[in-house]
């Protein structure tokens, strides 16, 4: 099957959400394979909204360990009790940094990055992976991506 994304141009943020939602459901209700989904799912993030950054970190060996990403060189493992990643990681809920430079923990993988939203992938009620998504621009992040991101992580925790 030939993927072709369709994403409304001069839309809200809230329009692209509404709009891609349904196709990465159906890319990935036709692929079984969680590594090509999770790979689909940041290209169309990526392609859809341009963040800087937009990755997944799996929980593996006690840790979160980079996986599917798209963006500069990434830092490649990040302890529980680190950074926003950790934190959302411990919270268990989405988090939205304004200002990168203002968390105290954050890991600077890019001193480009400026703002940062993190989405925990949970899967039988465990946190399996986050959703690490990171602008160039300060305060880019609000509450239309937070819906719309953890809308896709619905979909995505199902993978599982």
């Amino acid at each position: 099957m030939a993927e072709t994304l369709i994403i409304p141009q001069n839309s809200t943020k809230t329009e692209k959400y509404n709009a891609i939602i349904p196709q990465i459901k159906a890319i990935t209700d036709a692929e079984t394979d969680l590594i090509a989904n999770l790979a689909n799912v940041v290209a169309i993030l990526k392609e859809t909204f341009n963040f800087f950054w937009v990755g997944f970190y799996m929980v593996k060996e006690n840790q979160l360990v980079l996986a599917p990403f798209q963006g500069t060189l990434a830092c490649t493992r990040i302890p529980f009790h680190k950074g926003v990643c950790g934190a959302c990681y411990r919270s268990r809920a989405t988090l939205i940094v304004p200002n990168v430079d203002e968390f105290a923990d954050h890991i600077a993988c890019s001193s480009a990055s400026k703002s940062e939203i993190v989405v925990p992938v949970l899967s039988k009620n465990e946190v399996v992976a986050v959703l690490d998504v990171d602008s160039d621009v300060l305060d880019d992040f609000d509450e239309a991506d937070k819906e719309g991101l953890e809308k896709i992580i619905e979909i995505v925790g199902k993978l599982f």
